[in-house]
């Protein structure tokens, strides 16, 4: 089954490992017991489902969450159950992919307006006339 990121991408199922881990921090017995954290892996550089430019961005985004051969890994350990968690890593995996989807706005340059320089040279015209008078009296 794919899981539906925008309107033009879609990832499969079969390209996300998940595994279930041990979670750490406070919980008592059910932490040493159960296997409730989630470990989701996704491989960003081999999947088909991602055209290059999303690729590359993808990368970007990820940061310390991708690992040397690409992999994208992202923990989950919120919830106490393992499909709350399931859910969770599917959800951020689907968010950062759609951040990495939007494509970034390219800065058009503009012109400062004649009124604006007209103006900025009359506040230096004035601001040199008044720093003049701070000289000693002329002779």
């Amino acid at each position: 089954m794919a899981i539906p990121i925008t309107q033009r991408i879609a990832i499969d199922e079969d390209e996300i490992e998940i595994v279930f881990v041990r979670a750490s921090g406070p919980g008592g017995q059910n932490v040493n017991k159960v296997s409730t954290a989630v470990q989701l892996r996704f491989d960003v550089r081999q999947s088909p489902s991602l055209p290059d430019a999303v690729r590359e961005r993808l990368e970007r985004l990820a940061g310390r969450r991708l690992t040397q051969d690409g992999v994208l890994v992202i923990a989950a350990q919120r919830f106490r159950t393992q499909e709350r968690n399931r859910q969770d890593a599917i959800d951020r995996l689907v968010v950062l992919i759609r951040e990495a989807a939007i494509l970034p706005v390219t800065r058009r340059p503009t012109r400062p307006t004649l009124g604006s320089r007209l103006r900025r040279l009359e506040a230096k015209t004035r601001r040199s006339t008044i720093k003049g008078l701070r000289g000693p009296p002329d002779e």
